[in-house]
Order: C-alpha cells, then structure tokens, then sequence
C-alpha cells in the first residue's frame, strides 16, 4: 500500500513498520500453516518439560467446582499424529465461522446481486452527513452485536460499501465497521445473548465462596450503554484522524456507476419493504405470544430460544426475502434459475476465504488440543495473583493480562469458563465484586478481538479487504486496526476505573464493590 503523505509523526511511521512486515510475510493461509508447525514443535517440547497446570473448574455434572490438572499435550507423538490426521476434514466443516458466513452470504449474495442494497445504500448516502458515517457505522457494528456473529459478515462488508458511496476509502469503511462489531463487542445498549452465559459463568465461580451470590445478565448494562457511547467516539475519531488519512487515495469509480436511482428500483425498493414488513410480521407472530414456536418450550424465554439459537438462519431471511422482491419488482429476477446463478456468484466470490479458513481451522484446532492456551492463561493469572496488586491496580492489569491472553485465546466464553473460576474468587476475596471482575474481562477481551489472528472471523476480514486492495494482507489489517485496539483498551479502562472511584452501579444492583 503506497502512503502520499511523507510527513509521518512516530506512531504512524511504526504502522507502516508493521504492515510491511506483516505483508512480507507469505501468504495469510500459509502463515496458518507454519504458526500449525511451530504449535506442534512447541508442543513437543512443552511435553518433554513436562509442563502442566492445576486449576479450578465448574463440573456441570457434579454441580461443583472441582479441581483439574491439565497437561500439554504432545501433537507429533503417535496419539498425537493419529488425532491431525482424521481431525483434518471435520476441523475445516466444524469451523465456527464457515457456517455462518455460507449461510448468511447465501441471502446477502441476492440482495446484492440484484442492487437492494445498492439502491438502499445510495439513498443513505443522499439523507447522511458524510462527517457522520464513520461514528454511524461503528455504533452500527457495536449493535448488530445482539444478533451474534452476523455483524462480522453482514455489516462490515456493508460498511466499506457506504464509504465507497460517499467517495470515501471502502478499507476505512471496513476498519470503521470491524472496529464496532469486533472491539465493540461487549458495548451494547440491549442485553445480548452472551450477557446470560458471562452472568451464568461468573455465577457458578462464585458458588465456590459464596453460593447464595447471583450475577444476573443485567450485571453489566448501565456501563455497557456508557461503553456503547465512548467505543462510538472513539472508533470514529480513530477512522477519521488516524486509518483514514494514512490510507492512499483510492479509485472507486469502478464500484459506483451512478448515484440516481431508476424507476424500477424505486418500484423494486416499494416490493422489497413490502415484502420485509410480511417477513417481521410473521417472525413476531411466532416470537411473541407466551408459549410461541420460536420460544424457549422449557422456559418461554426468547434469550435462550430456538430464535435465537438459529439466528443466523433469520439473518438469511432478512436479506434474501426483500433481496428477491427487489429483484422481481425492479424486473431483475424472471424465475427461480436467477436466484440460484446470485447465491452462486456470492458464494464462489468467497473462494479465498475457504481456503484460509481451511489452513485457520487446522492451527485453532491443533492449538486446542496441545492445551498451550490453558497452560498460557492458568501461568499468567498465577503470575497475576503474584503481584499483590489491590484495587484500581489490580482491575487494570486484569484488563491488561485478558487483552494479552485473548491474543492466543480468541473465544470470549471459552476463556472466561477458564479465568473466571480463578479470578472470581479472588478479586471477591479483595472487596470487588463478580460484575466489576466479569466487565473487566471483557474490556481486555474485546478490545484486541480486532487485532488477534486467532479470532474466527479475523481471516473472513482479511479475505474483504482484499477486494478492495489485492495487496492487503494480515499486516495491513493489524496495522489499520491497531488504533482502534489500543484506543479502545485505554479509553474503556480509564470509564472502568471512573466507574469504580465513583461507586456506580454497573447494572440494576450491581455495585463495584462488596
């Protein structure tokens, strides 16, 4: 990536540093290839150091915290050799972003292939101040978090595509938008589906101490909605002043032929809101009313619903319905033989990041299987409890350590099943409460989501950046998205710390300290 301006103060000038060596590295799906060796010699050695690490963990059986020691486990012995080998195939399709990202594409691709979302995106572009966007679209990202993992492949592709139709650089639009799903999230203003599994974790570390204490799914809400407010400001500040104005100009005439809009996608656009109303309509009706389908049959609840657990299939729906009403009312679909060549062309469109993702799934999985990222974690926090730190001290390097750690432990519910057993506890011990140990973590945790590797979905960024610059690769995504992680991590630590000196209540009930 060429820069134009050759007046660069010391942080950009490291930026650039990063990217060029990031990008001089071999291609991302290789590099997924060569961090799977090195996992697997550090493996090997790690056994033969006969290395291992004793924790506490919740046994859902039992209903106890029970103790559990872990070993590193050797991925080139013959136990070792004889899990890669049948693990190869079923690690690529259990890949937890594959089947997102095919599904959702598959209405994305229509409702784009038949100009929805172009009409819709130029008519945004004729009511939205263009010095806006940016604070838009990351508040955007940061609320489509309520409905899971879509953001990542909805939204973020959406926002290079809104920048592009204000002549702005799509790579910023991206940024803008992963920063806001991704950084942003454990900012919301509404509760989300991870909100119950945090509280549920938290509350069972606590049962080792005190099991009359409840952390409830509304323990983090008030500094969420604050969180929300500032992870905005500062992700478009970021986009504005810093990723934006490094990136080089960009030639994005071939993207936009025309900002009017035809007769036939006003028409289109008229069937396709009529089509979306019917389709939220009937979701309602089967969401709503008390022992509705789409509730939980056990409980009622809809957080913990067969809605919510097929969420992404709702997401497909939401745009491959009005995808196709468009298309016919704008007389761009003339049968069934249309819709399928659109989902075709989506799909094929993301054969680099098939391939990736392939190289990815293996390095997760055999990361996994050595046990390295327990071992890293359970060492860190024993290393962390070492320092005798208290208060303030100690929330900020708990924020500090959990930004390190999700580097190599990208899965937020995942981890905290492993930390918050061990840090519950203790901070509980010292006078602070699960909720302001549970809301630090997941400060550390999402704010170095957007520039960890090992996150899902951070190989599916790579492969969309790449359509607008073919030379982008993993350096110029960490280096455009380092920004944001640092920003986010100071600047929502310092609102935890504010939080904390002034006693406010973290949620209904919900105070700093016990």
């Amino acid at each position: 990536m060429k820069k134009t301006n050759d007046k660069k103060d010391f942080f950009i000038k490291y930026l650039d540093k990063v990217e060029k060596v990031g990008n001089s590295l071999p291609h991302p799906a290789s590099i997924f290839f060569i961090l799977t060796l090195i996992v697997a010699i550090a493996s090997m050695l790690a056994t033969k150091a006969g290395i291992q690490v004793t924790y506490e963990v919740f046994d859902a059986k039992q209903q106890q915290m029970v103790e559990s020691t872990v070993k590193a486990i050797n991925i080139l012995s013959v136990d070792g050799i004889r899990f890669m080998i049948p693990k190869v195939v079923s690690n690529f399709t259990s890949f937890f972003a594959l089947g997102t990202v095919f599904t959702v594409m598959l209405g994305v691709g229509v409702a784009e292939g038949t100009g929805l979302l172009s009409t819709l995106l130029r008519k945004a572009a004729h009511s939205t101040h263009s010095r806006a966007l940016a604070y838009v679209v990351v508040f955007l990202g940061i609320i489509s978090n309520v409905a899971s993992s879509a953001g990542y492949v909805v939204l973020v592709p959406l926002g290079a595509v809104l920048f592009m139709s204000f002549k702005r650089h799509p790579i910023a639009g991206l940024a803008a938008t992963f920063a806001g799903v991704s950084g942003g999230w454990s900012a919301n203003i509404l509760l989300g589906t991870n909100d119950p599994v945090f509280a549920g974790l938290s509350t069972q570390a606590m049962a080792m101490i005190n099991p009359n204490y409840v952390v409830h799914p509304t323990g983090n809400w008030y500094i969420s909605i604050a969180s929300t407010i500032l992870i905005t400001f500062i992700g478009g500040f970021i986009t504005e002043k810093i990723v934006e104005p490094r990136l080089p100009a960009y030639d994005y005439s071939k993207f936009i032929h025309s900002d009017s809009i035809t007769s036939e996608e006003e028409k289109g656009t008229k069937w396709a809101l009529t089509s979306l109303v019917i389709y939220i309509f009937i979701v309602l009706m089967m969401l709503l009313p008390q022992n509705s389908i789409l509730r939980n049959p056990q409980t009622g609840a809809i957080m913990q619903s067969p809605f919510m657990s097929g969420i992404i299939f709702f997401m497909m729906l939401f745009f491959l319905i009005p995808g196709i009403a468009f298309g016919i009312g704008a007389n761009k679909i003339k049968n069934d033989k249309d819709i399928i060549n659109l989902m075709i062309k989506s799909i094929s469109g993301l054969s680099g990041f098939f391939v990736l993702i392939f190289f990815a799934a293996q390095f997760v999985a055999f990361f996994t299987y050595s046990n390295l990222g327990t071992i890293i974690s359970v060492k860190g926090a024993e290393l962390l409890q070492r320092t005798g730190f208290v208060g303030l001290p100690l929330i900020i390097s708990f924020i500090a350590f959990t930004a390190f750690i999700n580097i190599f432990m990208a899965v937020d519910t995942a981890k905290w099943a492993l930390m918050a057993p061990i840090f519950v506890p203790m901070f509980y011990k010292v006078g602070l409460s699960p909720e302001l140990t549970q809301m630090a973590y997941r400060i550390g945790d999402s704010s170095t989501n957007i520039v960890s590797p090992l996150m899902p979905f951070f190989p599916l960024i790579v492969a969309f950046a790449q359509k607008y610059d073919e030379e982008s690769g993993m350096g110029t995504l960490v280096s455009t998205m380092l920004p944001y992680s640092l920003a986010f991590l100071i600047g929502w630590s310092l609102l935890l710390a504010v939080w904390y000196m002034l006693g406010l209540p973290l949620g209904p009930g919900a105070l700093p300290l016990v």
